[in-house]
């Protein structure tokens, strides 16, 4: 169904409203669903500048019953921020401003266009760092780090995106102002409107002002690479380094396939091996910490444990950060059929990789892993000839299968990645068809006519008779 979206016109300047393809077309994809041949192109893209420009638009939208989806980078990876159902796609990314830094509070206020890059650059003039930043920080913008409740390689030491949001300003789906949180350390006053917009995918309302927690930087940083003899080995050592208590900031897996893949991508010699990269923040005593993780990988027969310098270290991370194109551009005959983002306990983590592993082997399937192994997040792809029907078919039930084991352990099937398109059949079976229901309610209340990004997190969104609606009569 399109929709006429020429109010558009009315409430924002010529200059902030594009009918044209190939911008329509620009916003129909995001890293996630760019190969999917299930697209849909939203009818106009709109460039809001404030947000009274935000409260505008969802108001025209909201009296005539256009659905808008959120759009900032697209650098999301289960087509969170691209439309299901056409309408207005709401590009973010002119909000970029940063409107305060407060040293003395430890804290910034943003637009939710910003780019993370942006922000660390600001806040580094102060001292300040915004610790959570996730590895595509200098591509993705706040605004949709704080929709996908985002996390990175410092998740390990400093938590998620959204441990570091303190107050959010907002707009309802029908145009209504209102601010969520607090800038003071801590408050019980209420309930928590803000923890309940991070991670919502745009599904309640819009964010259009962040304020961030800083910290200040460490004074010591120090890293390197460790090598074990064995992927078993190697999750073995994270288990033990993070129930032991070692003081570690980044702690990343990196298997031999994924090993392989970086150096076939970037000219990288690394080793045939499972390797473990490490970086460790301290004001003082970063050596003795050191020190205590090299004793307890000692005692997993690690091969190799380098601390590096700053160059040597900037190569490891280059490698780490790359490594999704790295596999992606692995085999011009072979694709990853979705984007792995599962969770476990972190008793879990050798578990649930050798199973990976096992389920790649039974089907004759490359399924390199790698991710965030000190808080237990795998990233894992499974490769396949995507023309063949049958490899096809066995590549999607091996990524499913990992999935439903992860559950089965007590993970999630998104770590940080965020529902989206992509992992909406796993969402009951995760919590449980009760806590589902109250999502839904919780989505009723803050968006009856479904208005903001439909078709995201829950599967029975629907168009019915010319308009956007949640199907009641369906629960699967």
């Amino acid at each position: 169904m399109r929709h006429d979206c020429t109010f558009l016109t009315d409430v924002l300047s010529d200059e902030q409203v594009a009918f044209t393809d190939a911008t329509r077309e620009s916003h129909a994809s995001d890293w996630g669903s760019r190969e999917s041949s299930h697209v849909t192109v939203p009818d106009a893209v709109a460039f809001p500048e404030s947000t009274t420009d935000v409260a505008a638009v969802l108001a025209g939208a909201h009296e005539r019953e256009i659905p808008v989806t959120p759009y900032a980078a697209g650098t999301s990876m289960e087509g969170n921020a691209v439309p299901s159902f056409a309408g207005i796609s709401l590009d973010l990314t002119r909000m970029d401003e940063i409107h305060e830094v407060r040293p003395a509070d430890f804290q910034v206020d943003v637009g939710p266009g910003v780019l993370g890059s942006a922000v660390e650059e600001r806040a580094a003039e102060s001292g300040l760092f915004f610790p959570p930043l996730p590895s595509s920080g200098d591509l993705s913008t706040i605004g949709g780090m704080i929709a996908n409740d985002a996390s990175g390689m410092q998740t390990v030491k400093y938590g998620e995106v959204g441990d570091w949001v303190l107050e959010l300003e907002a707009v309802t789906a029908e145009g209504e102002i209102f601010t969520a949180g607090s800038r003071a350390k801590k408050t019980s006053a209420g309930y928590n409107l803000a923890d309940l917009l991070v991670g919502s995918e745009g599904t309640l309302a819009v964010v259009t002002r962040a304020t961030l927690e800083l910290a200040g930087r460490p004074e010591q940083i120090r890293g390197g690479r460790a090598v074990f003899p064995s992927l078993d080995a190697a999750t073995d050592a994270v288990a033990d380094a993070v129930q032991s208590g070692v003081d570690v900031a980044k702690i990343e897996l990196v298997d031999e396939t994924a090993g392989a893949m970086a150096n076939a991508y970037q000219g990288l010699d690394l080793p045939d091996s499972a390797m473990l990269f490490v970086e460790f923040h301290a004001n003082h005593g970063i050596e003795e910490e050191i020190a205590f993780c090299r004793s307890l990988f000692e005692s997993h027969s690690v091969e190799r444990f380098d601390i590096a310098s700053d160059e040597e270290m900037d190569t490891l991370w280059e490698a780490r950060e790359e490594l999704a194109f790295a596999v992606s551009s692995y085999d011009p005959d072979l694709s990853p059929v979705h984007p792995g983002d599962i969770t476990v306990p972190i008793s879990k983590l050798g578990e649930i990789i050798r199973y990976a592993k096992q389920r790649g082997g039974e089907e004759d399937l490359l399924v390199p892993c790698f991710g965030h192994a000190g808080d237990g997040n795998v990233h894992y792809s499974v490769l396949a000839d995507t023309s063949d029907p049958e490899m096809r078919a066995a590549a999607e039930e091996v990524y499913s299968d990992i999935v439903n084991r992860a559950i089965e352990m007590g993970g999630t099937a998104t770590g940080e990645h965020g529902v989206g398109l992509g992992k909406r059949e796993y969402l009951e079976r995760e919590h449980g068809a009760v806590a589902v229901e109250l999502m839904r309610q919780v989505k009723r209340a803050f968006d009856p006519a479904d208005i903001l990004n439909p078709g995201k997190i829950f599967p029975e969104t629907s168009e019915e008779g010319g308009r956007v609606a949640f199907d009641l009569a369906t629960d699967d």
